[in-house]
């Protein structure tokens, strides 16, 4: 019985998916190689996560019977498989709770594959809210 109370307090302690709330610095030095990846600053990366997930790599949201996963909010229907679409196109080859986690490496590389086929617009926030005046959204590393 006490081994399982341990194991009970550790799983509450450490859940399964560590995930992240970055600052627009912190997210600046991770994403810092996609700078200038398909013409797209990384002002215009920061702006545009921002508006999208708030920085929170746990961010879930349901939109017209799909889901949208992580700091990219990447969708389910397309470019990652979950339990809720099972005919998934799944491009990006991966789990959407792979999105979830505080390792962004899986995370940026499919949204180059989704700036590849489909390009910025892809994500609404950016034309509207990231396309000008982005001082803003840049990060002086001290």
């Amino acid at each position: 019985m006490m081994s399982f109370v341990s194991l009970l307090l550790i799983g509450i302690m450490f859940p399964a998916i560590q995930g992240k709330q970055f600052t627009k610095c912190e997210l600046s030095q991770v994403l810092k190689d996609m700078d200038g990846y398909g013409g797209i600053a990384l002002s215009e990366w920061i702006c545009t996560i921002f508006h999208t997930s708030g920085y929170d790599t746990q961010t879930i949201v349901n939109n017209n019977g799909s889901t949208e996963y992580g700091l990219f909010q990447i969708n389910n229907k397309f470019w990652c498989r979950d339990n809720q679409i099972l005919q998934s196109r799944n491009i990006c080859d991966i789990s959407c709770d792979k999105f979830l986690d505080d390792d962004l490496t899986d995370d940026m590389i499919c949204a180059k594959k989704i700036l590849d086929k489909e390009g910025i617009d892809y994500w609404l926030a950016h034309k509207p809210l990231c396309s000008e005046k982005l001082e803003q959204w840049h990060c002086e590393m001290l």
